[in-house]
């Protein structure tokens, strides 16, 4: 087994679900579709979005179609990779945090939401958002929706609301492990399903064995997944430290 977390990897999952029948699909796409086999392949472009524009590469070249969620901060927000994603096919999406940045003020939060929805919206007819973590903050920036309501800004879907994680069964990559609950403070879901995978290399044999649920949803962070030597092992490394502070700090 080569080690984890790497685009070559990434790969190989990808064309291991192809081959076991799975469509391979953004999230706009799920939602206008009845797939019988469905793999949805989501995005949180956090940091490094350049790590996303090799993603969004690599799935053109193997001909099937993700969603990116952009972030309103300069390490996410990268005018021309979201245009180059956008121009290979894939959703594009923002992926909100405005509760956090406006340190709770929700007339506030709104009004950074409509700023940042607009701003992608130059290039991109955006029609789902995805809320970030932000698992160093003590706002979690769903609630902006406990007061307003995401449809009126021509919005159709945001994941944590609008997925039945019952039917659909749900893996991320938080923590740079896909057992990560342990370490993630809101990137999670209530789900029925009970498997738990630590490895790409585990989720693949599982694929092979067909013991996969026939709908999924994968969560990466494209920052994790990178054939560089140096920008894996800073990942690695840095992931690490974050997670013993949130295992310690903030995960009960």
């Amino acid at each position: 087994m080569t080690k984890d977390f790497t685009l070559d990897k990434y790969e190989a999952f990808l064309k291991t679900a192809i081959a076991k029948g799975y469509q391979l699909v953004s999230y706009q796409d799920f939602l206008n579709n009845d797939f019988d086999k469905v793999l949805i392949l989501r995005h949180d472009v956090d940091k490094r979005p350049q790590n996303s524009l090799r993603t969004a590469q690599l799935q053109h070249k193997l001909g099937v179609k993700g969603t990116y969620y952009f972030r309103a901060v300069p390490e996410s927000f990268d005018v021309e990779v979201i245009k180059q994603i956008a121009a290979l096919g894939h959703e594009i999406g923002y992926h909100y945090e405005d509760l956090t940045i406006c340190n709770g003020d929700y007339e506030k939060a709104i009004i950074h939401f409509e700023k940042w929805l607009k701003k992608l919206r130059a290039f991109y007819p955006v029609k789902t958002v995805c809320m970030h973590g932000s698992p160093l903050s003590k706002y979690d920036n769903r609630k902006l929706w406990d007061k307003y309501n995401y449809r009126d800004y021509d919005l159709v879907a945001e994941p944590y609301f609008d997925i039945d994680f019952n039917k659909v069964f749900y893996i991320t990559d938080t923590g740079r492990k896909w057992d990560g609950n342990k370490v993630s403070v809101r990137d999670k879901v209530e789900s029925k399903f009970d498997l738990s995978f630590h490895s790409t290399d585990e989720l693949i044999v599982a694929f092979n064995d067909e013991k996969l649920p026939n709908q999924m949803m994968q969560n990466i962070h494209p920052q994790r997944w990178s054939n560089n030597r140096i920008e894996w092992i800073q990942e690695l490394v840095l992931q690490n430290i974050k997670n013993s502070i949130k295992k310690t700090l903030f995960v009960k």
